[in-house]
């Protein structure tokens, strides 16, 4: 007999992990199949061992670059590679097993293998009556092939099986000389030189990563400037910050031919306009342009689930979505349906979802407050709106940048690169966006997370008292700045 469950989520990530775990608080009897490692991507491959090689390549940096300056001397300063990246395997592999221990925790059946659903066993419009099977194959099974080890019924169905890196046309990652992000963060050999294409937040903390560690890195983007869907002022920081660590930075550059050789690749780059052509090589490129959608071998097209552009398709973009899909009892939440491919957005869907499915209140997603970061050195935050698109929505602004030069907890740190840049509506005082360069920024956007959910405005920023000395009083001095009131810059 197969066991029949209230909902069934497919895939084990933030999404998924998280969805199921809301559920069962609910009192629904709650099942996850995942394929992989319980955490998804973010977990294991992502998220979290990326911010472990980060971590111990800014160690190294300081120690290596920056000692002197703090009156520490050192000898000769090396490091084991293999320990570097087995640092991070260990930290993602201790947050996989939590991961377990929290479905035992809240009785969420854990179910490993590839999942395939068929039609609905009964009729698919009464709640009551629907039943959906699940066929579970072998974990590595997606095509099918070897029969079904174990089958699920379920009432309803959450689809969080995330997305992956895409691949460059006619350039499959091979693992050894075309590397996706997964198999950048695990080579047994460091290259000597790397070629980074694209310079989002993967491409960029990749550089930074490889960089410290003394890989020539070259990263070619398309776009003007680095990290594209940020304020221009704080690419332009970046690329500074980059250009001064030796990481060659090609802006405005196209990919017109990628081929593997004997020791590694050959790429040939050129500007938008064909000029300034120029051939490159590294032992091994790294493609980070873009994810897809992970769904294949889910469904069969006779199920009814609609796709566009490699995602599932839900209403998610409507006012107060359910994150339905086009079949009455199957729901998706997550990368699986489109941007913004972000962990923590991923996670609250899932919780917004799972709330409305069985009647709970729940609470909005808020789109417009999405934040942002990228845990390269300096590091980048940002929510809300960026200069250029509130001068392109013609919005009357006020705006305030304090540089971290001007901080004393950011000179005793010395940590003096970048700014905390406020940007506030002139008559009212809404904040309309914030946007942050430098050491620990990550950290400090959840203040105006905060404040935009509670519709603060720039003067209860100015009325809030921050701790001295603390980078946080960066975000006080922008905030005055919107009103020329800045005091110590």
């Amino acid at each position: 007999m197969s066991e029949l469950y209230d909902l069934v989520v497919i895939g084990g990530g933030p999404a998924g992990y998280v969805g199921a775990i809301r559920a069962s608080q609910l009192g629904l009897k709650v099942a996850c199949i995942e394929r992989d490692a319980l955490g998804g991507t973010c977990l294991n491959w992502g998220c979290i061992p990326t911010k472990a090689l980060i971590a111990g390549a800014e160690v190294y940096h300081q120690v290596k670059h920056e000692a002197a300056k703090w009156g520490i001397t050192t000898g000769e300063v090396s490091y084991d590679w293999s320990k570097i990246i087995g640092r991070s395997r260990t930290v993602a592999g201790t947050l996989n097993k939590g991961i377990g221990f929290l479905f035992k925790k809240n009785k969420v059946a854990h179910v490993f293998g590839h999942a395939h659903i068929n039609n609905p066993k009964m009729g698919c419009c009464d709640a009551g009556d629907r039943q959906f099977e699940i066929a579970v194959y072998d974990a590595a099974d997606s095509a099918r092939s070897g029969g079904v080890k174990q089958t699920v019924l379920a009432r309803n169905i959450l689809i969080a099986t995330g997305a992956g890196p895409r691949e460059m046309p006619g350039l499959p990652f091979d693992g050894d000389k075309v590397l996706s992000s997964k198999h950048a963060m695990s080579l047994a050999e460091q290259p000597k030189r790397l070629l980074v294409i694209g310079s989002g937040a993967i491409g960029m903390e990749f550089a930074y990563f490889y960089n410290a560690f003394g890989t020539k890195v070259t990263v070619v983007e398309m776009q003007d400037r680095v990290l594209p869907i940020e304020d221009s002022d704080v690419s332009k920081v970046v690329e500074k910050a980059f250009t001064k660590k030796g990481v060659t930075i090609l802006t405005g550059h196209s990919t017109k031919t990628i081929e593997k050789t004997a020791t590694g690749i050959r790429a040939v780059v050129a500007k938008a306009d064909g000029s300034g052509e120029q051939t490159l090589e590294a032992d091994k490129v790294l493609v980070a342009i873009g994810v897809a959608g992970r769904y294949d071998g889910l469904f069969d097209d006779a199920l009814g689930i609609k796709t566009e552009r490699g995602f599932i398709t839900t209403d998610y973009k409507q006012e107060h979505p359910k994150y339905a899909t086009s079949v009455p009892g199957i729901h998706a939440v997550g990368d699986i349906i489109g941007p913004p491919w972000l962990a923590h957005v991923a996670s609250e869907e899932a919780v917004t979802c799972v709330e409305r499915m069985f009647g709970a209140h729940a609470h909005d997603v808020d789109y417009a407050s999405i934040p942002g970061c990228t845990y390269c050195e300096p590091q980048v935050a940002s929510i809300g709106l960026t200069e250029r698109a509130c001068r392109e929505q013609n919005l009357d602004v006020a705006i305030g940048t304090f540089p971290f030069q001007a901080s004393g907890k950011a000179q005793a740190l010395g940590a003096t690169e970048g700014f905390v840049k406020m940007i506030s509506d002139k008559k009212t005082g809404e904040i309309l966006g914030c946007h942050m360069v430098g050491h620990g920024v990550t950290d400090l956007i959840a203040e105006i997370g905060l404040a935009r959910k509670l519709e603060a405005t720039v003067e209860e920023i100015i009325a809030t008292m921050h701790a001295h000395p603390t980078l946080s009083e960066a975000v006080h001095e922008a905030a005055l700045g919107t009103d020329g009131r800045m005091v110590h810059a």
